[in-house]
Parts: structure tokens; C-alpha cells; sequence
């Protein structure tokens, strides 16, 4: 389970380099006669969807091992 997080996490960080790449790239000015443009920014946005899409399925994932009992909250000693 350990390692399973762990692959979200970089999978999740991956992603966002990316899109922060796609992003610093730059896309030029938009104007009627520049299209390439517009086609720029699809990666960004497809790579933040994609972190969406890791963000929630880690979500779902612990939800799930925590409901199976594969891992138990220990929470702070008092």
C-alpha cells in the first residue's frame, strides 16, 4: 500500500511538471490569425486533468484500504 501511494504522489508531481512546463513554454499572442496558440495550451490542461484525475483516485484508493482495514488511523497520542 506504501508503494502504491508513493506512485500517486510522483505520478500527481509528474503531472503538474508537465503542465508547469507546457505553461512556461509559452503560447504567444492570441489573435484570429494565430491558432498554433490555442493548440499550446491543450497539453497544459490535459496534464492538470490528469492531476486531477491521480488527486482523486489516490483519494478513493485510501478511502477504500482504510473501509477493507488494510490501514488504521493512529492519530496523535493525547
Amino acid at each position: 500500500m506504501t508503494y502504491l501511494v508513493i506512485v500517486a504522489f510522483v505520478a500527481i508531481l509528474g503531472s503538474l511538471a508537465a503542465a508547469l512546463f507546457f505553461m512556461m513554454r509559452g503560447s504567444g499572442p492570441l489573435d484570429a490569425e494565430n491558432t498554433e496558440a490555442v493548440s499550446r495550451s491543450k497539453p497544459m490542461a490535459k496534464a492538470l486533468a490528469f492531476r486531477v484525475g491521480f488527486s482523486i483516485l489516490l483519494f478513493v484508493l485510501v478511502l477504500f484500504a482504510y473501509l477493507m482495514g488494510w490501514i488504521k488511523p493512529t492519530g496523535i497520542p493525547m
